[in-house]
């Protein structure tokens, strides 16, 4: 599961992947290089809306399934029973907080069935692509000291060449993000979808990896196509695409590298 990743590019860097796909706008201006993108934190992202194409920044984190919130409050239930306390569990569910769901990977079944809980924001105007230069995967092997290597960082080539996540958008999710503030909040959202890894990112994470479109074809058919024709891109870069580029830090690339010409992928 990638939680983390980076975006160190520039908007102009970004329109000139988007912006011959249809209207562009942004109400960003020049913005700061994030080294370290986390669950929940603003990012960039260019965004399907009825006036066109608009590059914005949103939150991280996909409105949770019923289930998820279901299995997090048990796990909650099960602690406090634990501690030997009583458990009212339908109003420990109605108060349970929702994280956010960053990665999206059972939009369909085997059987070719929709997922009912993602099916509904899988048409052209929730779909949107996400600007990174390297993502991570965290390695839990452990080096010649007994420590955790930690994140690994991947990207395209040293250079970390502007790519976009394949993404889907939510508008208007009102609810608890956090169970330290309880405060509700209206909020615009986003996350990506994930795929079986390729032998790179496979090597380090078995389980999955995000889908990067690669091309200006599958960009345009990210944001103009019927899901059916959309979903086929969920699968993973061919092998031995995609290189690690640092490994044991929460932040990339070094902030020395900053600043340097801008390279794009496609």
């Amino acid at each position: 599961m990638c939680n983390l990743y980076s975006h160190t590019s520039n908007r102009d860097a970004i329109a000139a992947l988007v912006r011959e796909l249809g209207l562009f706008s942004d109400n960003l201006g020049n913005f700061a290089p994030q080294t370290g993108i986390f669950p929940d934190y603003l990012a960039p992202v260019v965004r399907n809306t009825p006036a066109g194409r608009e590059l914005t920044k949103l939150r991280w984190g996909l409105p949770s399934s019923g289930k998820a919130l279901y299995d997090s409050a048990a796990k909650r239930a099960d602690k406090l029973r634990a501690k030997g306390k009583e458990v009212d569990f339908d109003a420990l569910l109605a108060a349970e907080p929702d994280n956010g769901t960053t990665n999206v990977r059972n939009i369909r079944s085997d059987t070719g069935r929709w997922n009912a809980h993602w099916n509904r924001w899988m048409g052209v105007d929730n779909r949107c692509v996400v600007p990174f230069t390297s993502f991570s995967e965290f390695d839990n092997t452990v080096d010649d000291a007994g420590r955790k290597k930690g994140d690994t960082w991947f990207a395209f080539d040293q250079s970390r060449p502007l790519a976009l996540f394949a993404g889907i958008w939510v508008q208007g999710w009102s609810g608890v993000r956090k169970m330290k503030t309880g405060r509700e909040e209206n909020l615009d959202l986003f996350g990506f979808l994930t795929c079986t890894p390729n032998n790179i990112v496979g090597s380090i994470h078995m389980k999955a990896m995000p889908v990067i479109l690669t091309t200006p074809d599958e960009i345009d058919i990210w944001l103009t196509a019927s899901k059916e024709e959309a979903i086929l891109l969920q699968r993973p870069l061919p092998n031995d695409v995609l290189e690690i580029v640092s490994v044991g830090k929460k932040e990339d690339p070094p902030s020395s590298t900053i600043g340097e010409p801008e390279k794009l992928l496609l």
